[in-house]
């Protein structure tokens, strides 16, 4: 994530950056516990990683990205993160970890979180900060506050 535009000083994404932090550690996880052959330590962690990101999704759909999309030159940026959402979903929930291939499905779809969240770390979220109003941010939040059940610290 850059360092120089400011976004890491607006509260909603704070919590973006460490939502995307937290999962990407746990997917660190899955994949030591994968490399040991620990199929229930990875099992336990895919549950909780699927948790973590379909709250951190729910987070961004309902809230930063509904408020973009209306702008045409974000729309389809969004969507193809959006897409790159239902992906992972599916990979991630339909891998059976005792089989080899289910393995490796994970490890496939686990590789290409980084990237996305660079998509939204280094493009939209900078994006944000020039395209938002105050409306807009607070819709944004509003919606993040009813998915996580808890207010974005202000």
């Amino acid at each position: 994530m850059c360092q120089y535009c400011g976004c890491r000083d607006i509260p909603l994404i704070k919590e973006f950056i460490a939502e995307h932090e937290a999962v990407y550690n746990l997917s660190g996880e899955i994949e030591r516990a994968l490399e040991r052959g620990d199929i229930a330590s990875a099992g336990r962690d895919l549950v909780e990683i699927e948790r973590k990101l379909r709250e951190h999704w729910a987070g961004e759909e309902q809230g930063l990205f509904a408020v973009m999309r209306d702008d045409p030159e974000c729309t389809s940026y969004i969507e193809a993160l959006e897409a790159e959402h239902r992906d992972m979903t599916v990979a991630l929930t339909t891998a059976d970890l005792t089989a080899p291939e289910g393995r490796e499905q994970v490890r496939a779809s686990l590789a290409t979180l980084w990237p996305h969240i660079e998509k939204e770390e280094d493009g939209l979220f900078p994006l944000s900060l020039t395209t938002l109003s105050g409306e807009q941010w607070d819709a944004a939040i509003d919606a993040w506050e009813r998915v996580h059940g808890r207010r974005v610290p202000r």
